[in-house]
């Protein structure tokens, strides 16, 4: 997977989500926020964008987030849980 440089990734809290934006199209992971706990509910990157780290650069604005507020992370969505999996220090400071 190549990563593009410096994504420039958006919180958009009244929406619930981290956006994306690249060559016209978005890619956003979204969420729900309950007490101390921030549940990635799932995680969209368009076709023409794939392969290019925006699901991981979504990922790390939100774990980002979640330190920054003191909330557990709880990963519904199947990106999420993997990328969990493979880095569980990266989440070293939430709740």
């Amino acid at each position: 997977m190549s990563t593009t440089p410096s994504l420039p990734v958006t919180h958009n809290a009244a929406e619930s989500r981290f956006e994306v934006a690249v060559d016209g199209a978005l890619a956003v992971m979204e969420y729900a926020r309950a007490g101390t706990t921030l549940a990635i509910t799932h995680t969209f990157v368009p076709t023409t964008l794939r392969g290019r780290g925006l699901a991981e650069a979504l990922m790390k604005a939100a774990i980002s987030f979640a330190q920054a507020e003191r909330l557990a992370i709880d990963p519904v969505c199947s990106y999420a849980a993997r990328y969990l999996e493979k880095h569980p220090t990266r989440t070293q400071g939430t709740a």
